[in-house]
């Protein structure tokens, strides 16, 4: 056996040449060359797409996806040119059909074409940063067809005047429409806005100024807003139809300048039906379109609050001013709260509850209700005449809502302490002759103004509850204290404390002698169980029920006031008697026993007495009689007093003063709780400071500030600065 040598081979490397043809990437070409002809002649059925792959594959393999590319966009740009003949050929409306139709042709060949060089658009394109199929296919599109000299113009030209003929009530092909310009879309956004929408918005915007100023000459204000708003809706239809959705707000802009805000302050002011018509109408459909129109445009609500707020403090001046409507506070008072629901109601109906306009018709009404000195005298007035009658019936819902209305009217107020004076006499008035409807009411109303204002506000007012309240107690022990007294007149004190109540002046007046005695021992029995205490009558507040007989054997109870009880009772000891011994013999205040002889005389139907000489005043040499013929159907009567329902000029004044008086100290103590606080203070700024802290209760005037300044300087309060005499400084 020969022994052989063993020997190990290892390959280290190897290189492997692949002679290709010259011939072969021509040859391959030309079949996928064949294959895009077929396909844009709609011959594609007989192809192998798995054969034209592998060949488009090899291509690129072999280093030729160059040529490969070129080819393609040589052979696309050819077969559109073709195509662009074809589109510029068609006439009239089969123009935008053959560009549709061609367009889609175009689209399914692209898609098969892409599927054939897929492998080259996944590797060779973008490894030499080239044009993806699809897009590239776009582009040729776009310059062969789109741009082409003969269709760009006419393309654009033929979907404005589908549009126009659309805005003139003609029937257009939508569908063919949206076609079209998705496809402008899908060539990229810079074509659909270039080549269609910037134009587009152009040509609008000069048919709806044209529009715009042929209705604005012969519509009124209602009709062209009508208008204006059908041509917002048709543009916004039209996008959700066949344009871009981001042109809406571009279209929508164009609309509302040229129809809107180009013609805001003509639209408003228009006569006879521009905004102050259509609010003195309640024209809320018309009012509700213009606020939604005029809120797309700048400055557009606010233009609608400046000619809103105008109108209302123009016609409340008015209203606040004209004498013949302040004859009648009540009426005064319920003609602003049905301009303030008017009002409310169209902010509420027509403006959204926009709370810039709700801001604006509050400030306008705190504006022409303060123009009115009175308006917190009238508005207590209207409260007096609810209270007293006008809610007898009425449910507690509707009572609130009608204290929540007579709140809102308070809170306009400037002077809300001439409010509470006003209010606290009538309240008492109202406690005082039981002829408050609800203390439900009066109790809830009080709550309101606690809410509003304060405990302060209405300490007083509860105190003068608490008072009533009180003497029903206090009656039920001076009764059962004297059981005696059963069987003659009955007596009802109502024992006030002087601070609740309003200031009255002790009027003296002789009470019939029957009477005196009863109030003598009330007076007994009081001042024997509360210590420390002094009583005084008020006779001119007091009432009282009396059995009278009348010729014929007629009788009546009479409910009368305390003055009339004490001249009545005259006449059981006398048939004729002057004014003079009335006057004399109840020592009656002049001005209150006229009205009272007035009430009891001059009334018919209540004129329990009969004067000579007949006439409708009380003169000083009239006479009186028990008129024996009064006669009336029901048993008892009530004789009112002749009042004046309004203050005397010299009452007005008195009140006026009485208010000014009770502001000093309340002024000094706001200037005094700043100057604790900053120490050191200038003139303005004080001035400014007790302004705005007193402004929930009165508008403080600068010069009764400054004299309150003065006032605390004189008692150390405050001292002068040495080298500034408008610096203030606290005294501690």
């Amino acid at each position: 056996m020969s022994n052989q040598k063993k020997r190990n081979f290892q390959i280290e490397a190897f290189k492997h040449r692949v002679v290709v043809d010259p011939k072969y990437a021509e040859k391959t070409w030309k079949i996928l060359e064949h294959a895009i002809h077929e396909i844009y002649n709609h011959n594609a059925s007989g192809l192998s797409f798995e054969e034209l792959y592998r060949n488009a594959y090899n291509m690129v393999l072999h280093k030729f996806g160059e040529k490969l590319y070129t080819g393609l966009v040589i052979t696309m740009t050819s077969h559109l040119k073709e195509i662009s003949k074809s589109i510029e050929a068609a006439q009239g409306g089969l123009f935008l059909e053959e560009l549709n139709r061609k367009w889609n042709d175009h689209n399914k060949a692209l898609q098969m074409i892409r599927d054939i060089l897929m492998y080259m658009d996944r590797t060779y394109i973008p490894s030499t940063q080239k044009t993806p199929v699809h897009e590239l296919g776009l582009n040729l599109w776009r310059d062969n067809i789109v741009h082409a000299a003969k269709i760009q113009t006419r393309l654009l030209n033929t979907l404005l005047e589908l549009i126009l003929r659309e805005r003139t009530g003609e029937v257009i092909n939508r569908g063919l429409m949206r076609n079209i310009i998705k496809m402008l879309m899908d060539l990229g956004p810079s074509v659909y806005q270039e080549d269609f929408e910037k134009p587009f918005l152009d040509v609008s915007a000069e048919f709806y100024k044209g529009e715009s100023q042929k209705f604005i000459e012969c519509c009124d204000c209602g009709d062209y807003l009508k208008k204006a708003e059908r041509r917002l809706n048709e543009e916004v239809e039209r996008v959700t139809h066949y344009l871009d959705t981001r042109s809406e707000s571009k279209i929508t802009n164009v609309v509302e300048k040229e129809m809107i805000a180009n013609h805001m302050l003509r639209l408003v002011h228009m006569e006879n039906s521009g905004l102050v018509n259509m609010l003195l109408d309640d024209k809320y459909e018309d009012l509700k379109r213009m606020y939604n129109l005029f809120r797309r445009v700048h400055n557009g609500l606010s233009t609608i609050r400046e000619v809103m707020t105008s109108h209302i403090r123009e016609t409340g001046k008015q209203l606040v001013t004209d004498p013949e409507k302040l004859k009648d506070p009540v009426e005064f008072v319920q003609r602003l709260l049905d301009e303030k629901d008017k009002y409310d109601r169209i902010i509420s109906s027509s403006f959204n509850n926009d709370k810039t306009f709700q801001n604006a018709l509050n400030s306008s009404f705190e504006f022409f209700i303060n123009l009115n000195p009175r308006s917190p005298e009238f508005i207590s007035l209207f409260v007096d005449e609810k209270l007293r009658k006008g809610l007898k019936g009425v449910s507690e819902e509707d009572v609130e809502i009608i204290l929540d209305k007579v709140m809102m009217l308070f809170r306009y107020l400037q002077e809300k302490d001439v409010f509470e004076k006003y209010y606290k006499q009538h309240l008492a008035k109202r406690l005082l002759s039981g002829k408050t409807v609800s203390d439900d009411a009066e109790r809830s109303l009080i709550v309101k103004l606690k809410t509003e204002c304060g405990y302060q506000f209405t300490s007083k007012l509860e105190g003068m509850f608490t008072d009533m309240k009180t003497s029903q107690d206090t009656m039920q022990g001076f009764y059962a204290s004297h059981p005696e007294l059963g069987g003659g007149p009955t007596l009802t004190v109502q024992v006030l404390t002087t601070g609740s109540w309003p200031t009255q002046p002790s009027v003296t007046c002789n009470l019939p002698a029957e009477m005196s005695a009863l109030c003598e021992k009330f007076r007994s029995y009081y001042l024997g169980t509360h210590t420390g205490r002094r009583l005084s009558w008020q006779t001119n507040m007091g009432s009282a029920d009396i059995k009278a007989s009348f010729g014929k054997g007629q009788k009546h109870e009479l409910n009368v006031s305390t003055y009339q009880m004490c001249v009545l009772m005259l006449f059981n000891n006398a048939d004729r008697l002057s004014y003079k011994e009335i006057e004399q013999a109840t020592e009656i205040p002049a001005p209150d026993l006229k009205r009272c002889l007035q009430s009891l005389a001059c009334v018919k139907g209540k004129n329990v007495l009969r004067k000579e000489p007949m006439s409708k005043d009380i003169g000083e040499d009239d006479a009186f009689f028990v008129n024996d013929k009064f006669a009336c159907k029901f048993y008892k009567v009530k004789i009112g007093t002749v009042i004046a329902q309004k203050e005397s000029e010299p009452e007005k004044q008195e009140t006026r003063q009485r208010v000014e008086e009770d502001r000093k100290p309340q002024i000094e103590a706001a200037i005094v709780r700043i100057m604790k606080s900053r120490k050191t203070l200038d003139h303005n700024n004080i001035i400014a400071e007790v302004t705005k802290q007193l402004q929930s209760r009165f508008l403080a005037n600068p010069t009764e500030i400054k004299k309150r300044i003065e006032s605390l300087i004189e008692r150390d309060f405050l001292e002068r600065d040495t080298t500034d005499r408008k610096l203030y400084r606290y005294l501690a």
